[in-house]
């Protein structure tokens, strides 16, 4: 009998030292726990605080990296990323300071000058653009004329704005000096081929220039698209046309002017880059010549300004809220 009861004794003796034992393992557990928990939060909450800077526009922090687990290459990862986005802000600094300095090149404003009402507006499709125009004061001892000229460079962006003042730049100062409009043009047209014989590029180009005295014009046309003259007593339009190929493609070609005579006031003149015809709206429709057409003519009334402003809201009504894939360059002269 009593040997029956010697391994209830023997459980009952060690009994303290397993609870003790239990307690100690226990006691680990929890230990270890808060360990593993402090090293895990530390840095996730590193991680944490690291992705809330960089929502906020700040790239001044970077996560600390201990190991080489998952938590080490996430920490990899935003780091990286980190440097992605500032060298993305660095870039779009730039192109900002590029746009800001491209706006200044082109005419601060609109130009009234012996009854000539002269507007423009340009819109470029990415923060730079090659889309140009520009209005010169013509003056030599016979006669003051007035030189605008719009323009387009192939392809967009830094490239194609760096080549548009390269030429706004050759045209202004070739056309302080004595000489027509197409031995201007055959001018800097020798210079640009110099210019771009590596890269390739070319610019169109329709220059004009108005005689304020005789208001006799004279213009080039350097494969740009025709320009329009309306006139509100016929209700007509008419192209103002001409050959001529793009400027930096061949250095002997030999520009050729045209000339009008014949205009009267309330007449007017518009030109444009191929970019508000092509314009399309989400459907892939085109917008085309006709609805700007006639925007000039139900706006023929008002002065050259509002007509370029009744022009883009045109074209802005139509594409909605599709990109604008080209730049987009209009002009009105008001006689």
């Amino acid at each position: 009998m009593g040997s029956q009861h010697e391994p209830a004794l023997a459980l009952a003796k060690l009994q303290p030292a397993i609870n003790i034992n239990a307690l100690i393992f226990i006691g680990v557990g929890i230990c270890l726990t808060i360990l593993v928990s402090r090293n895990l939060s530390i840095p996730f909450r590193d991680i944490i605080q690291t992705l809330r800077r960089i929502r906020n526009g700040r790239f001044d922090k970077r996560v600390q990296v201990f190991s080489n687990d998952e938590i080490g290459y996430t920490g990899d990862a935003i780091n990286e990323m980190t440097k992605g986005l500032i060298e993305r802000e660095r870039m779009q600094q730039s192109l900002n300071l590029a746009k800001e300095v491209q706006q200044n090149l082109l005419p601060k404003s609109n130009l009234k000058v012996n009854g000539f009402d002269i507007a423009g507006k340009s819109v470029y499709c990415d923060e730079t653009g090659g889309d140009y125009y520009d209005f010169i004061i013509i003056d030599d001892a016979a006669e003051q004329k007035i030189g605008v000229a719009i323009g387009d460079v192939s392809g967009h962006g830094i490239p194609s704005a760096l080549l548009m003042a390269t030429v706004r730049s050759s045209l202004r100062q070739r056309a302080s000096l004595p000489g027509s409009t197409a031995k201007i043009i055959s001018d800097v047209n020798r210079q640009l081929v110099k210019d771009v014989e590596d890269s390739g590029q070319f610019m169109t180009m329709f220059f004009l220039a108005l005689d304020t005295a005789s208001r006799q014009l004279e213009w080039v046309r350097a494969g740009h698209d025709p320009g329009f003259v309306y006139d509100p007593g016929s209700d007509s339009f008419s192209e103002l046309g001409g050959s001529g190929i793009a400027l930096g493609v061949d250095a002997e070609w030999i520009y050729e002017d045209n000339k009008k005579t014949d205009f009267s006031n309330g007449q007017i003149i518009f030109l444009s880059t191929d970019g508000i015809w092509e314009a399309r709206n989400k459907k892939g429709e085109m917008l085309g010549k006709e609805p700007i057409l006639n925007a000039i003519r139900q706006n023929s009334s008002s002065d050259a300004g509002q007509i370029v402003d009744a022009i883009f809201a045109i074209l802005y009504k139509f594409i909605g809220d599709a990109k604008i894939e080209d730049d987009i360059t209009s002009v009105v002269i008001k006689m």
